[in-house]
């Protein structure tokens, strides 16, 4: 059954095709990132997008659908707006919490639910590429993501896989597994500015990029991938098609699609791409001397904004290319990206130029992270928001866990005021644990109770 009202709705259709499709398309992702690649920022991406990589994929073999109860999600729906939850990867670790999350969001009235499938460069769900994730103590045969969609299509609730694009580690100890990248492809890490003269393959490598994120850990979250190294963006593309590939999703949905600072990213394979995309920009002469000598590093630095500008689009090629590739596997998949609210400090301070991701097209939504409990500030947040993506390109982030109850119905009603298509809280998680007190009704019902009824 079709869900009527909400934007962007799919119809559905389970989905059985060969993984052979997939290692295909993958295998050619891996030579085209690995071969001699054309200027980042130019040319762009033609329109109409590019074929997908590999082969073309065979027919579906479509497999009628029953149809499902009309669940409070839906009803909810019926204005079209999307009222959507972000669920921390915690919740995914048991059949048990999966199954209270999508009743709870159900009875509160979401219609969507972003669930966190990869948190730190590991799966919470069956990936042929990445390790399974250490916190599930469950047995192989259970499947977190697939159980959730299971359960959320009974109640016509929406799921959209939730990816850390760039972040695959925190600040504490290290992956069991040898599979994860930290272990497997230390030479795809980023790395800052402090230890640009440490080689990936030098003892204690990744305990330095720990050491250095733990010291700075207001402003650094963990390890993170550098996003201009060729195999990187060639595993990260796998990941994600796989994800479209094994799932009835009706989205992805990218977060750290960034680097940590403006320290970031001065590895040596960053250092090497730098110099061959700015090869043909180079003119005087001392810049020419920097590049005959391969001091890539001194030349960084005298050329701020055109590194800079390396970096951004970078990220943005992987945006694009991402998009372009689910598009042409399934053009009604949505594709988002939470970003930092702020887009000044996120374009110059974290390489994350979301107002030109919009300006393009290469997702079909931004969901702006405007986490404050100050109003003057939201408001402030949701202008910029209006201004570059418009209502109907965005949907609004809401940071409950720094609001009392009282100021997310607020924000809520801020949202709705400026017509913007839907609305992502901030966490699911929070509003049933650490946002709840015992006593009473959770922050998730009560924004059920006073708005969405």
């Amino acid at each position: 059954m079709k869900r009527v009202g909400a934007p962007f709705r799919r119809v559905r259709e389970f989905r059985r095709r060969p993984l052979v499709a997939l290692a295909t398309g993958a295998m050619a992702a891996c030579a085209l990132f690995s071969t001699p690649r054309p200027e980042l920022a130019i040319p762009a991406v033609p329109d109409p997008a590019p074929a997908p990589l590999g082969p073309p994929t065979p027919p579906l073999e479509t497999v009628a659908v029953e149809t499902r109860p009309v669940g409070a999600g839906e009803r909810a729906a019926a204005d079209g707006e999307v009222r959507a939850l972000w669920v921390v990867r915690s919740t995914l670790t048991s059949p048990a919490a999966v199954r209270s999350m999508v009743e709870r969001a159900d009875e509160s009235g979401f219609n969507t639910i972003l669930v966190q499938v990869r948190g730190r460069g590991d799966a919470y769900y069956r990936s042929t590429m990445e390790p399974r994730a250490e916190a599930i103590p469950e047995a192989e045969t259970f499947d977190p993501l697939a159980f959730t969609v299971e359960l959320a299509r009974e109640r016509g609730i929406d799921v959209h896989a939730w990816v850390n694009l760039y972040l695959v580690w925190g600040l504490r100890g290290m992956p069991a597994s040898r599979l994860h990248v930290l272990h497997s492809n230390p030479e795809w890490l980023a790395v800052p500015r402090a230890l640009a003269h440490v080689g990936p393959y030098e003892p204690q490598f990744v305990e330095r990029l720990m050491t250095y994120a733990q010291e700075r850990s207001d402003q650094i979250e963990g390890v993170y991938l550098s996003p201009s190294n060729p195999e990187a963006k060639a595993r990260l593309l796998m990941i994600v098609l796989e994800l479209r590939e094994r799932y009835d999703l009706d989205g992805v949905h990218f977060d750290y699609v960034r680097l940590p600072q403006s320290d970031f990213d001065y590895s040596q394979v960053a250092l090497r791409e730098f110099g061959r995309w700015l090869a043909p920009r180079l003119e005087a002469p001392q810049d020419l001397a920097l590049q005959a000598r391969g001091d890539l590093l001194a030349l960084a630095d005298r050329l701020p904004e055109e590194w800079g500008e390396f970096q951004r689009a970078n990220i943005t090629e992987m945006v694009r290319w991402i998009y372009h590739n689910i598009k042409a596997r399934d053009p009604t998949m949505v594709v988002s990206a939470a970003v930092r609210s702020g887009r000044a400090d996120a374009m110059e301070h974290r390489y994350q130029d979301w107002g030109a991701w919009v300006d393009e097209g290469i997702l079909d939504l931004v969901v702006p992270m405007a986490y404050t409990s100050t109003a003057n500030r939201f408001r402030s947040f949701v202008d910029e928001t209006l201004q570059v993506a418009g209502p109907d390109g965005a949907w609004m982030g809401l940071g409950a866990y720094l609001n009392t109850a009282e100021s997310t119905l607020d924000q809520i009603d801020v949202v709705r005021a400026n017509g913007f298509r839907g609305l992502v809280l901030f966490s699911y998680d929070w509003a049933v644990g650490e946002g709840y007190g015992g006593r009473g009704p959770t922050l998730l019902q009560v924004v059920g109770r006073e708005r969405f009824r």
